[in-house]
C-alpha cells in the first residue's frame, strides 16, 4: 500500500496573525507532498514536462479537525488514485503527534502546455501497471460550488508577476490568500478554518483585473473572483467559532 510520507516544521512565515497556519500555506505543504510523490513515482515534473504535458489542480476539499498552529510537526501521507478519464485523484491525511489534524482530497487535470487543453489519462498512462490505492481519505463527491449570485463586492486586485508560477498563469496557492482577503481581521479574528472548497474555473494572467464578491450564510461563506464578469475561482469555507 503506496504513501509518502513527509514531516514539516510549522514556522513564523507559515502563519497568519492568530499564529494559525494560512490556508496558502497548507496548501503549499500539501502540493509539495503530492510534487514530491509524484517523482517517485515516475510522473513528476521533470518527467512529463519534456513531453509538452503537465498537471494543474481543479479542486481542493480540505477538513481541519483543530487548528494547525505555529512550531507543530505535522507529517503528511499523500497518495494517488487510479486516474480516470481526464481526472487524477490525490489524497492526503495529515497528522501532529499521532492525531489526524487535517484530511484533504484533490481532482487534478493533465494538459497540454501549448494549448493549456485537457489531456486524456491516456496520453501518459495508458498500459500503466502501477499499483494504486483505493480508499480515499475522505469521502467527498460535491465538487461543484455553486455561484456568487448576490453578493457584495469586497476589492480587487491585478494579478502581478509574483502570482506567477512555471506555468506562466496565477499559482493555485494564491488565490486562497486572494479569497481570504475578502475578509477583514476583525472577521477573522475568533474563527478558525473547518471545511474549504476551492474550484478553479479558468487561468488567470498577468495583468487581468480580479474582483472578488461574497455571500455570506451563516458560518458559511463563498467567495468568487471574477475577470470581466467571468468567474475564475470559488472558494466556499465553513468557519468554526473559537471559545
Amino acid at each position: 500500500m503506496y504513501k509518502n510520507i513527509r514531516n514539516y516544521e510549522i514556522r513564523y512565515t507559515d502563519v497568519d496573525f492568530k499564529d494559525e497556519l494560512k490556508l496558502s500555506s497548507l496548501l503549499s505543504i500539501l502540493e509539495e507532498s503530492a510534487c514530491l510523490s509524484a517523482d517517485e513515482l515516475g510522473f513528476g515534473y521533470a518527467d512529463i514536462t519534456p513531453r509538452g504535458i503537465g498537471f494543474i489542480l481543479a479542486n481542493w476539499y480540505i477538513e481541519l479537525y483543530r487548528p494547525i498552529t505555529l512550531n507543530d510537526i505535522l507529517t503528511v501521507h499523500t497518495w494517488p488514485m487510479k486516474p480516470k478519464n481526464t481526472i487524477f485523484f490525490r489524497e492526503f491525511e495529515v497528522y501532529c503527534n499521532g492525531i489526524k489534524v487535517c484530511a484533504a482530497t484533490t481532482r487534478w487535470c493533465m494538459i497540454d502546455l501549448k494549448t493549456f487543453a485537457v489531456l486524456p489519462t491516456s496520453v501518459f498512462f495508458e498500459g500503466d501497471t502501477r499499483e494504486y490505492n483505493d480508499f480515499r481519505a475522505i469521502d467527498f463527491n460535491s465538487w461543484r460550488i455553486a455561484p456568487v449570485k448576490e453578493g457584495e463586492k469586497k476589492y480587487e486586485k491585478v494579478v502581478s508577476s509574483s502570482d506567477y508560477d512555471h506555468y506562466y498563469h496565477v499559482n493555485n496557492t494564491k488565490y486562497a490568500d486572494f479569497c481570504l482577503d475578502a475578509f477583514s481581521v476583525d472577521e477573522l479574528s475568533g474563527k478558525s478554518l473547518g471545511t474549504v472548497q476551492i474550484t478553479y474555473v479558468k487561468q488567470c494572467k498577468y495583468g487581468e483585473k480580479l474582483e472578488f464578491y461574497r455571500s455570506d450564510d451563516g458560518d458559511v461563506s463563498t467567495v468568487e473572483g471574477r475577470v470581466n464578469g467571468e468567474p475564475r475561482v470559488r472558494l466556499k469555507v465553513e468557519f468554526i467559532t473559537e471559545e
